[in-house]
């Protein structure tokens, strides 16, 4: 029989290495969710540039629920960055969102503006006008790419 005392250590060791395997697992995980959303926003990205592009014909119901997914995307970028997500699995993030954080978000906000823009102007159908604005979303990607992303 194990003596109350020694189960209360047993529970705390097993709590604690818990809590280690958590947190050297979490930067891992962090950086999973930011690749699979950034593959969602690129998957959506990719259909309206070839309709931007005159690559495929121009739907504007296609094209403003793609929008409206990457309008909703990038509001899901924001907890993809933590603290100690610059380290672990395979990253093209550069060090610099974390020693300039208000830079990235700065960025980020940048491509959530134009973004939600985007699906707004999208809505009404206006093929000119979406494309237009397609052109100013996809320059936050290349401005925080450009500093914030490795080739």
């Amino acid at each position: 029989m194990i003596r109350p005392a020694r189960l209360a250590l047993i529970v705390a060791g097993l709590a604690a290495a818990g809590v280690a395997v958590a947190q050297s697992a979490a930067p891992d995980r962090a950086i999973k969710y930011r690749q699979n959303v950034y593959s969602l926003v690129g998957w959506n990205f990719t259909a309206m540039s070839q309709m931007v592009r005159g690559q495929r014909d121009f739907d504007p119901a296609e094209f403003a629920r793609r929008a409206e997914r990457v309008a909703q995307l990038s509001l899901m970028l924001d907890e993809g960055f933590p603290p100690g997500s610059d380290r672990g699995a395979r990253t093209e993030a550069l060090p610099a969102i974390w020693s300039n954080r208000a830079g990235f978000d700065a960025k980020m906000a940048d491509f959530q503006r134009e973004a939600a823009a985007l699906a707004t102007i999208a809505k009404g159908g206006d093929a000119d006008a979406a494309k237009a604005q397609f052109g100013k979303t996809a320059g936050t990607c290349k401005a925080c790419h450009d500093q914030y992303k490795a080739d």
